[in-house]
């Protein structure tokens, strides 16, 4: 794949509890400006305290712009637009939801990118919510979940992602920023003594499936390993294939996969395709610690990525997903490293011979969701042979 630059000091950040403080830090030391997009805000301890260090920042003086989902975080509830829109904070809802949910193609695009840029230097970039770890628990494990802290040029690209997709919302929603705009970052990113990286985005433009053909390209190039951890994993014929033909010339193909369902109609999907996956020698484990909300990936300890984007069709087909892609070997240690623990500590194998002795039922709500899965594919008017 191409889009990679040189000397990125990209840092692996592991669930909320580092997530969290590296970025209120960073947005308490803003000079400038402050760019947030997320998919959730809760109203909870975590988002209350970001929304008070993105209301500190405003009222210094900084220009600070909160892009949120208009069905993820159900158009900000008034409790939190009470600390940031008396700061200043500018608010904007990406496809707000009017009324009840109906199944059109323009409302299945959603903004699900998590994205925070601060003054167009530090860059963030992940799989977090703006929503606690524990949901509200004082002790026990966060969410398995990663985010990368990003300096040097890779930054630039994030900042015209985010930019670019507020000008886009303010233009089609006639909504006008009040503080003014900058038009680059105030100290245009350098190269650092780092990391090999890129950033790679999905829309439905110019962008429709940069990561999934990222991903293809890294299965496709795999000689020893393919190591991935995904929360919502429904991948299409075309990416079913490629794993498996990894796995038939040797590769050993993991999965790390979400054992607590959260989504039921795609974690019953999800099941029915587990017998072909493991009848070609894929090993699957379930996390069952905690919620699995990771969306990384290692290959060959070597390649990784770090993001928002599922591997199922909604991310790779209809949703604004965001993702860093790493090419250095140490940065690939680290992220594999956590993925083993996560097995270790938390993971159940899914062995043949335990699944075809499911229930006959259970075999059949999966058959069942897996189809519904692709009738709803099919009705969004985006789906081709391979994606379903």
């Amino acid at each position: 794949m191409t889009g990679f630059t040189q000397g990125n000091r990209v840092e692996l950040l592991r669930s909320g509890d580092e997530y969290f403080p590296a970025v209120e830090a960073a947005i308490a030391a803003a000079r400038f400006e402050v760019h947030l997009e997320t998919y959730i805000f809760a109203d909870d301890r975590t988002g209350r305290r970001v929304a008070r260090v993105l209301a500190e920042a405003a009222g210094r003086g900084v220009s600070v712009r909160l892009m949120v989902d208009g069905f993820g975080a159900d158009n900000l509830l008034p409790s939190l637009r009470a600390i940031l829109a008396p700061a200043g904070v500018q608010v904007l809802v990406f496809r707000p939801e009017l009324g009840r949910f109906h199944l059109r193609r323009h409302r299945l695009r959603r903004l699900h990118r998590k994205l925070v840029v601060i003054d167009g230097e530090l860059g963030f970039c992940g799989g977090i919510n703006v929503i606690d770890d524990r949901d509200g628990r004082d002790a026990g494990p966060p969410r398995f979940d990663f985010a990368v802290r990003v300096r040097g040029p890779l930054v630039a690209g994030m900042h015209r992602a985010v930019q670019r997709l507020w000008t886009l919302v303010e233009l089609t929603t006639r909504a006008r920023s009040e503080a003014p705009r900058l038009a680059a970052s105030p100290s245009p990113p350098v190269a650092l003594p780092g990391r090999r990286a890129a950033f790679l985005i999905r829309d439905n433009i110019s962008h429709r499936r940069a990561i999934e053909e990222a991903y293809l390209d890294a299965i496709g190039g795999a000689r020893r390993e393919v190591f991935i951890a995904c929360a919502y994993f429904l991948p299409g014929r075309q990416f079913r294939r490629a794993l498996r033909d990894a796995a038939l010339r040797g590769v050993r193909v993991r999965l790390l996969l979400q054992g607590l369902p959260e989504h039921l109609l795609v974690h019953h999907a999800t099941h029915a395709l587990y017998g072909s996956l493991i009848d070609a020698g894929i090993e699957i484990h379930e996390y069952t610690l905690t919620y699995l909300h990771a969306k990384v990936a290692v290959v060959d300890g070597r390649w990784s990525t770090v993001g928002s984007s599922n591997i199922d069709p909604f991310s790779l087909m209809l949703s604004r997903e965001a993702n860093v892609v790493v090419d250095d070997e140490g940065f690939a240690s680290e992220l594999r490293a956590a993925l083993e623990a996560g097995i270790v500590e938390g993971s159940v194998p899914i062995v043949q011979e335990t699944w075809a002795r499911k229930p006959w039922t259970a075999r059949v709500a999966s058959w069942v969701a897996f189809q519904i899965s692709r009738i709803l594919m099919g009705l969004t008017g985006y789906a081709r042979a391979d994606d379903l």
